[in-house]
């Protein structure tokens, strides 16, 4: 949902543009819907995951997703060690949240590694991680790829990709359809940037690749926050919402969720919403970490763009009705009321109150 950006100069000039890849992806559909014809494709593509039913007899969705760790993987390059198991649990639960938006539980990840050089030590310690959190939430890592192509890729440097795929039984499917006008927003916090918007945090705090003088800048201390150096705040895990929402959502109490990606706030919430209404939420009802006062203040990032590119605190929305309201609070402890679903003007924005 770009219409209401203020343009992402901040973002673009960091080398990313959301507008141009939300373009992309919107002329790239028309090839995926192409092949649904007689297939058990069972949704169109731009949800939180692509939808697949199985064949007669079975009354279940496949659920699948794919992503990546984007450039956050550039400070485990610096920091090394257990830096490259924290972005291989990173990769796992992204895939995780963005299934689950769609109601469905985890049922196995594949994964895909390419270096320049193969350096098993990395390499024990990244699928490690992916491993490790495969665990955590129930799921089986089953197989994946190693690719190593010198020339590709500088040395010490590699690439990461998930797949995943979970299941849903049909009548427990969440597209965020039966959202409606007044139903409240929930959100659970984030414990920091998820794996997103690292190419503008990485050009604020002044990291260049050079380890030396990357490492110096990631160990000075985090201006607000206690004890928290610049890189731990970065490296916070992004963490999987399985475990927090599984309760109200194994209660029926949840009528559509959206993982707070890239995109952020304003191009991830109104996935979840059908026409007709928007969000509306209340800044104030929830905690700004000390990394985003950082990275807001000294980038100077605009006050919509801040949204676009960061979750701001906020990993994951839910939608519920109003008097489900204590008992959602109660299932899910660590949630709080963010906002409510509105009408939707024909001239103004899915996502309002932000600024």
């Amino acid at each position: 949902m770009t219409a209401q950006t203020s343009g992402g100069s901040a973002y673009r000039e960091a080398g990313v543009d959301i507008e141009k890849a939300t373009a992309a992806v919107e002329r790239i559909k028309s090839h995926a819907h192409a092949t649904f014809g007689a297939s058990g494709a069972a949704a169109p593509i731009g949800h939180f995951g692509g939808v697949y039913r199985l064949g007669a007899g079975e009354d279940r969705l496949l659920i699948a997703s794919a992503d990546g760790i984007g450039t956050k993987i550039k400070l485990a390059f610096v920091l090394g060690g257990r830096a490259h198991a924290r972005v291989g649990g990173d990769l796992v639960n992204h895939c995780v949240n963005d299934i689950l938006a769609c109601g469905a539980r985890p049922l196995f990840f594949l994964d895909y590694v390419a270096m320049g050089k193969l350096d098993p030590d990395v390499l024990v310690e990244l699928v490690g991680g992916m491993a490790s959190a495969c665990g955590e939430n129930g799921m089986a890592l089953i197989g994946g790829e190693t690719a190593e192509m010198p020339g590709l890729y500088n040395d010490g440097e590699y690439d990461a990709a998930g797949f995943i795929v979970g299941m849903v039984e049909p009548d427990r499917f969440i597209d965020g359809t039966r959202v409606e006008q007044d139903d409240l927003l929930i959100g659970i916090p984030s414990l920091g940037l998820h794996t997103n918007g690292y190419s503008l945090a990485r050009k604020i705090v002044g990291v260049t690749g050079e380890i030396e003088h990357d490492r110096a800048i990631l160990s000075a201390p985090l201006a607000g926050s206690d004890g928290e150096t610049i890189g731990s705040a970065l490296m916070q895990p992004h963490r999987s919402y399985l475990a927090a929402v599984t309760p109200a959502l194994d209660a029926g109490l949840i009528k559509g969720m959206a993982h707070i990606t890239g995109g952020g706030l304003v191009d991830n919430v109104p996935r979840m919403l059908p026409e007709g209404v928007a969000a509306e939420f209340d800044r104030q009802s929830w905690r700004e970490l000390p990394i985003f006062t950082h990275l807001v203040e000294q980038g100077n990032v605009p006050d919509m763009e801040r949204y676009q590119v960061f979750n701001m605190g906020l990993g994951f929305v839910a939608a519920i009705e109003e008097r489900n309201r204590e008992a959602v609070l109660a299932m899910i402890p660590e949630s709080r009321i963010v906002g409510r679903v509105v009408p939707a003007g024909t001239t103004e924005p899915r996502v309002r109150g932000l600024t």
